[in-house]
């Protein structure tokens, strides 16, 4: 019976390949694509990810159901909470100028199947959001004809009854999908061309509204007569708050993009920061005006502010705010097309996902067949399917991601950089570094000579300390932590600042309501946890991380990440128990996709199975002393050669 069990070395070579990180090449601009796009270009594309239905929609429904006029400190809130998310892409964007979004961010820092869930479900996130604008495109468009298209549709066609499926068939949503395949299948050039038309129309728009609205503004709507500013109090900002996180989730459209842009380095934080202040600027006037020209609990939810502007008598400026909406939607919609086939060809190119999808045009420089596929899976999907109940799950997709790119930017900046550390010999535990002293009778191996001579000199200059070490102010107090690997304490310390944050945040939403836990026990698991959560951050800081100079860096780091981490996992928690359910359903399918698929063919599992060929190595042989033994190890057809000590070099 034992035989048919798996033995540890199994296991752990096992685990070894879940974990492997990808390798980046020395060349980080080198690309198939094509580096075309600016800053400007990059901004725009970003602003029309999150200025989309959501500023005509999103601002009336949450004044008046949930926040009333104090929607705009929601709004600023959410904003501050997604900078938090937005300034980890900027860093891994300007870090790593590699298309793939967070699915990228993670491979290169925490692991290779937790890479592949990233990207499997931010995969399904792009097509259902594509989709559900699409939708929203169409009966926008078709309200403003009073529901002939649907009529139509309804009587030639007909109409069905079935669970999951629509109540018939949006030919018209399908169609703009197809359109807007098409475009992409252009390059990037037209992208985003197409994107800069379609967002100066919108902006224009808005800009219309702000200007009208200040004119036909009246005060007295914030009044105590209507309701007051905050008629819901802090409950109902913080709820809005919730809700006005999702307006931004599109600049990760940005770090998407990357691969594509002229300057990475400097234009990919620049273009997160510029478009997101942008749009959460847009979001706050338009709170403001909308607000301020009828009461707040006045509001159609449907079609705030083409109502606003009807109740004050200017009935046509409601044909201008529909052309705005639907420019705004398709800029969505570009920036969805434009975003999921670079996801699906990084993780094809990975080797993680069908190599069809890693080919490129070679005069468009787009990986045309993913943009085709998936531009018809996403039309399918907005012609036949009920998405009214998938939406929410966009909303966890995001928020995972969120939470695994900030816990990646503190992984990866307490870790040394590409050429401190010798490579490998095995995908384990890394060789000892050549100035390290050995411990107890281990021996420790060196690439070249020179690595043995440097032990002493760089054994006395303690004081320069390499990234993942322990600060020396901290080493009297910590000296137990000083034997492991740089780098090692600080993954252990997320992992365990994430179990705290997911155990906190539980206990904050289901304490009193699902858990019905007794006071004195609400309050003891609060403060554990919370000191679990702090106690992780601080063991984080006691480490030294990299400080360069020629990337943008998120500012206090592991701080800032640390919050990005908690809200993400704490917003992740208020979403019902029917979206959890969709969500393991679907990372149960994309599990079956890698272990079936992407395990075996990822590049980093053939770059394994390569053999390691080295001519020469040398193994030190613990002495008791920095000047250690040296003994060159040759190929098994050549006799081993002994070489000097140091105290031989001195005579």
């Amino acid at each position: 019976m034992a035989r048919w069990l798996p033995r540890s070395t199994d296991l752990t070579r096992f685990c070894q390949k879940l974990n492997r990180v990808k390798t980046l090449e020395d060349d980080m601009m080198e690309t198939s694509f094509n580096r075309c796009l600016s800053t400007i270009d990059l901004t725009l594309l970003g602003i029309g990810g999150m200025v989309g239905s959501g500023l005509y929609v999103l601002t009336g429904t949450v004044a008046k159901e949930i926040a009333g006029p104090a929607v705009i400190v929601s709004f600023i809130i959410a904003g501050f909470a997604s900078l938090l998310a937005a300034l980890c892409y900027a860093e891994f964007g300007a870090r790593v100028p590699k298309t793939g979004s967070a699915y990228m961010f993670t491979y290169v820092s925490v692991g290779e199947i937790w890479a592949f869930l990233i990207g499997w479900n931010v995969l399904l996130e792009y097509m259902i959001g594509g989709a559900a604008v699409a939708r929203a495109w169409s009966g926008y468009l078709d309200s403003i004809f009073n529901h002939k298209i649907k009529n139509f549709t309804e009587t030639h066609v007909g109409a069905w009854q079935v669970p999951f499926l629509a109540r018939y068939p949006d030919f018209l949503a399908a169609a703009i999908l197809l359109v807007a395949t098409a475009f992409i299948s252009f390059g990037a050039k037209v992208s985003s061309w197409l994107n800069h038309l379609f967002s100066a129309i919108s902006m224009g728009v808005i800009l219309f509204i702000l200007i009208m609205g200040f004119i036909l503004a009246q005060p007295k709507n914030w009044s105590t007569q209507e309701g007051g500013f905050a008629p819901y109090g802090l409950s109902g900002i913080m709820a809005g708050t919730a809700t006005c996180f999702y307006a931004f989730v599109g600049f990760d459209v940005i770090a998407a993009s990357s691969e594509e842009a002229r300057n990475p380095q400097r234009a990919v934080p620049r273009a997160i920061a510029f478009s997101l202040g942008l749009a959460t600027g847009a979001y706050i006037l338009v709170s403001v005006v909308l607000t301020l020209m009828v009461p707040w609990h006045t509001l159609d939810p449907d079609s705030a502010l083409a109502d606003a502007f009807y109740r004050r008598g200017y009935a046509w400026a409601g044909f201008l705010v529909a052309a705005g909406s639907i420019c705004a939607m398709n800029t969505v919609l570009l920036s969805n097309l434009f975003s999921l086939p670079r996801i699906v060809y990084a993780m094809a190119e990975d080797g993680l996902f069908f190599q069809v999808f890693s080919r490129v045009h070679p005069r468009t420089q787009v990986p045309v067949i993913g943009i085709v596929v998936f531009g018809l899976l996403m039309a399918l999907l907005a012609l036949v399917f009920d998405l009214e109940a998938l939406v929410q799950f966009l909303s966890i997709g995001t928020l995972l991601a969120y939470t695994f790119v900030a816990a990646s930017i503190i992984v990866l900046r307490f870790q040394q950089q590409k050429g401190d550390v010798p490579a490998p010999a095995a995908r384990g535990r890394p060789n000892p570094e050549p100035h390290e002293a050995p411990s107890g009778g281990e021996l420790k191996e060196y690439e070249s000579f020179s690595d043995k001579l440097q032990l002493v000199d760089r054994d006395k200059s303690k004081e320069q300390r390499e990234p993942g070490q322990l600060k020396a102010a901290f080493e009297p107090y910590l000296e137990f932590l000083s034997d492991f690997y740089p780098g090692e304490v600080v993954t252990v310390a997320v992992v365990t600042l994430m179990v705290s944050a997911i155990c906190l945040c539980s206990i904050l939403v289901f304490g009193n309501t699902h858990l019905h836990l007794p006071t004195w026990s609400y309050s003891l698991l609060l403060v554990l946890f919370s000191l679990g959560f702090l106690l992780s951050l601080l063991l984080i800081w006691a480490h030294e991380q990299q400080h360069s100079t020629q990337t943008f860096q998120i500012p206090l780091v592991p701080l800032s990440p640390a919050l990005s981490i908690i809200l993400n996992i704490y917003l992740m928690l208020k979403l019902s128990y029917m979206t959890w359910l969709r969500f393991a359903i679907w990372l149960l399918l994309g599990l079956l996709v890698y272990f079936g698929y992407g395990i075996w063919h990822s590049k980093e599992n053939l770059r394994e199975l390569r053999p390691q060929r080295v001519s020469t190595r040398y193994v030190v042989f613990p002495g008791g002393s920095l000047e250690e033994s040296v003994q060159a190890v040759q190929p098994s057809s050549q006799p081993a050669t002994r070489l000097p000590d140091t105290d031989d070099c001195k005579r």
